[in-house]
């Protein structure tokens, strides 16, 4: 059974009036079809997809070990469409024995209230969002005594200390803190340090203080990028750290300043990052830095939560 082609055709003028950073609706993945109806008859589907992630994956630093994805095809039937599928999949669910390492999860335009309302009502909350920055570069000066330069292989334990203390962090609003996670990181930020990725530092008299991991993504059409963003070369925020003992100086300020400049004169169509809506720091600090939210990854653990 596939979904409806009025639907997705209704869905995409319904994302096109949301929000021009929106993409096209791309029609959901192969995967277990979910069918249900609205009061008056009018039908609604979806695709469910089951991800497992062994132990030692670097998808287990942000996601659950079980994942059961939703990926909804609701046409403009607003939040009574969306509540009818949510139970048809709440129905789903009771065939599956989720463990407590598990999660039901949905992305969904950040702009599209009716849904909210049915996210929130069947136990979901946004855990991360994906913004955007489109602005041109702004300059910020310097705090005294800091420096910022691009960080090479010579950095790595620098870089690897003040990624780990955005992982502590986070995982005290975000997913659990993952033993291993240095053993999980370290080789990646290895190889992009080898490579010359955009990864900044901000020293004080010297001393690595703040960083920013960063990187380019291609939308290019049929990629996954192209199905969150539109068409473009686009500089992407990994993670940014600041040292506890510096925050609220300027410096995290003024390293995105200077990566967002990097990235402006290097053609990037604009920057994008993820952050999460319950954190105290990132959700004052990237509305500040001119980011807004394009999608929202709203999600329940263990996934037998999910009403």
């Amino acid at each position: 059974m596939s979904v409806s082609a009025a639907l997705l055709s209704a869905q995409r003028a319904r994302f096109a009036a949301l929000d021009p950073m929106l993409p096209p609706a791309a029609p959901p993945p192969e995967g277990d079809v979910l069918v249900a109806a609205t009061a008056d008859g009018t039908r609604v589907s979806g695709v469910v997809q089951v991800q497992r992630h062994e132990p030692g994956s670097f998808d287990l630093l942000w996601s659950a070990a079980q994942v059961w994805q939703l990926f909804p095809v609701t046409g403009d039937t607003g939040t009574e469409g969306m509540d009818a599928l949510l139970r048809a999949w709440r129905h789903r669910m009771d065939r599956e024995s989720p463990g407590p390492d598990s999660s039901c999860t949905v992305t969904w335009p950040s702009r599209d209230a009716e849904a909210v309302r049915a996210f929130l009502d069947h136990g979901l909350i946004p855990l991360s969002v994906l913004a955007v920055r489109t602005a041109p570069p702004a300059e910020h000066p310097l705090p005294p005594g800091v420096t910022i330069r691009r960080a090479g292989p010579e950095d790595l334990e620098e870089v690897v200390a003040l990624s780990l203390a955005t992982f502590r962090y986070s995982s005290l609003v975000a997913g659990p803190w993952r033993a291993g996670t240095a053993e999980m990181i370290t080789p990646r930020l290895a190889r992009n340090l080898a490579a010359g990725a955009p990864i900044w530092l901000a020293e004080r008299d010297g001393v690595a203080v703040a960083l920013a991991d960063c990187g380019w993504v291609e939308a290019l059409p049929g990629s996954w990028a192209a199905e969150l963003l539109p068409a473009g070369q686009w500089g992407y925020v990994n993670s940014v750290a600041t040292s506890e003992h510096v925050r609220g100086e300027g410096i995290g300020r003024a390293l995105m300043a200077r990566v967002h400049r990097d990235f402006h004169e290097r053609g990037a169509r604009a920057t994008y990052l993820y952050f999460n809506p319950a954190n105290p720091l990132s959700s004052v600090f990237w509305p500040r830095q001119g980011y807004r939210p394009v999608w929202s990854y709203w999600e329940v653990r263990p996934a037998s939560a999910l009403r």
